[in-house]
């Protein structure tokens, strides 16, 4: 059973050849907005948070939405507490009144002012520590009204540092599967689900997206040849290249930390194994020699290892070797089913699919000390990715027999759900930090 079991996840990350089957109509990279927005659900709060009041920006009709953003953003972390701030006339230039602020309940103020000329907006914000009376961040964004959420979600990504010590990631982006019908789309989106992207859409399988360290690329699996290809796209052109298309399957790209190299699984030589190629595709090179299944490689940050799955235990579990090659060590143990390894920016945590109890849930491990946490209930989540700060896991779940992107923080405290009106939502990844 458990051999059964890892042979249908191994034939998903090769694309479920015999579920999907093959189409007749040829891919075609875009760029265009898809039809749906991602609705988002919360759920849960942090063990701290933190009182602020976001007010609205004053000097144009913009400003209302402008500050509705960012409330939004630090909503959705569940480290902060909104409080009102209906009626504030506070713009850039305006005085803190730190005692009134502090006496409605607020730690913290943010507020500023926008104004607009011929066609583009000037953003200017504030953050004030009402218990300390002191300004801790400002400055001014230029951008045109369609750069306006994006320069909100950079400003959510300053005050969440600014309090918390750590980054922001409201203004990263997410990618993800889409299947409608017989149509799949890679699709990008802004990390609250919001201006999603359509960068291919196919009616032949697309699984395995994963980003490039810059941002600017995604790798990912395609059957459009009638078998599985790795393709990379360059996101602002549209333009692919078909990196690993060797004899059999070529599956599950990964980006090596510095974006010179991608780990992908072949079965070039019989079994499924792990290689490394150059992102322009030479010089392949075999990791190891398992005479069983490898798959699902990861980078760790430093770039000196890999995590992958293997059933070469017996049951699928997950193990760690040295880019260079050498002995693979298995690093899970908990459970007789652990499969999608995934490690956090620092390394010091995993995440990784585990069934218990018949459910496939979320599981984090501290590399450290090999303790165990289940961030999720199940009955089916799978593909998680970290955000970049390491503070969330992104997965795909089933809820109320629709599939579904979720979000948990990685104390297991605060649910996100990210979902569709048409269609179902698949292999998610979340995209690198950008400048």
């Amino acid at each position: 059973m458990t051999r059964v079991t890892f042979a249908k996840t191994v034939a998903r990350t090769l694309g479920r050849l015999q579920a999907w089957g093959l189409a007749v109509l040829a891919s075609v990279a875009l760029t265009t907005p898809a039809s749906a927005q991602l609705r988002v659900d919360i759920s849960g709060v942090g063990a701290t948070q933190y009182p602020i009041a976001i007010a609205d920006f004053q000097g144009n009709a913009q400003g209302a939405s402008l500050a509705e953003v960012i409330r939004a953003d630090l909503t959705r972390s569940g480290q902060f507490r909104l409080v009102n701030a209906t009626g504030a006339a506070l713009s850039a230039e305006t005085p803190v009144a730190h005692d009134d602020w502090r006496g409605r309940g607020a730690d913290y103020i943010a507020y500023g002012s926008i104004t607009e000329a011929g066609g583009q907006y000037t953003i200017t914000y504030r953050l004030s520590d009402t218990v300390r009376k002191t300004e801790l961040d400002g400055i001014a964004f230029a951008g045109n009204e369609r750069e306006l959420r994006r320069i909100a979600h950079r400003i959510a990504d300053r005050i969440y540092e600014k309090i918390t010590g750590v980054r922001g990631v409201f203004s990263t982006r997410l990618a993800y599967v889409v299947q409608k019908g017989d149509i799949y789309e890679l699709q990008i989106a802004d990390a609250d689900g919001q201006n999603p992207q359509v960068m291919l859409r196919s009616k032949h399988s697309i699984i395995s997206p994963a980003w490039s360290p810059d941002g600017k690329q995604l790798a990912y699996v395609s059957f459009e040849l009638g078998k599985p290809v790795v393709y990379v796209q360059t996101l602002a052109t549209g333009q692919r290249l078909p990196l690993a298309n060797f004899k059999g399957n070529n599956s599950a790209p990964a980006w090596s930390p510095d974006g010179s190299q991608l780990a992908v699984v072949l079965s070039r030589d019989g079994i499924s194994q792990i290689y490394t190629i150059r992102n322009d595709g030479s010089d392949l090179r075999r990791i190891m020699r398992s005479p069983l299944i490898d798959t699902e490689p990861q980078f760790a940050p430093d770039g000196a290892s890999i995590v992958f799955t293997s059933d070469r235990s017996g049951s699928p579990q997950i193990y760690r070797v040295p880019v260079a090659g050498g002995e693979a060590r298995r690093i899970t143990f908990n459970g007789s089913y652990n499969i999608s390894p995934a490690l956090s920016p620092d390394g010091n945590s995993l995440v990784y699919v585990t069934r218990r109890d018949g459910a496939f849930r979320i599981a984090l491990q501290n590399m450290n000390t090999g303790s165990e946490q289940l961030l999720t209930t199940g009955p089916d989540d799978q593909s998680p990715s970290f955000a970049p700060n390491g503070m969330q896991v992104l997965h795909s779940a089933v809820q109320n027999g629709r599939s579904v992107l979720a979000v948990v923080s990685v104390d297991g405290r605060v649910r996100q759900t990210l979902s569709t009106l048409d269609g179902k939502v698949r292999e998610p990844t979340w995209g690198p930090f950008t400048n």
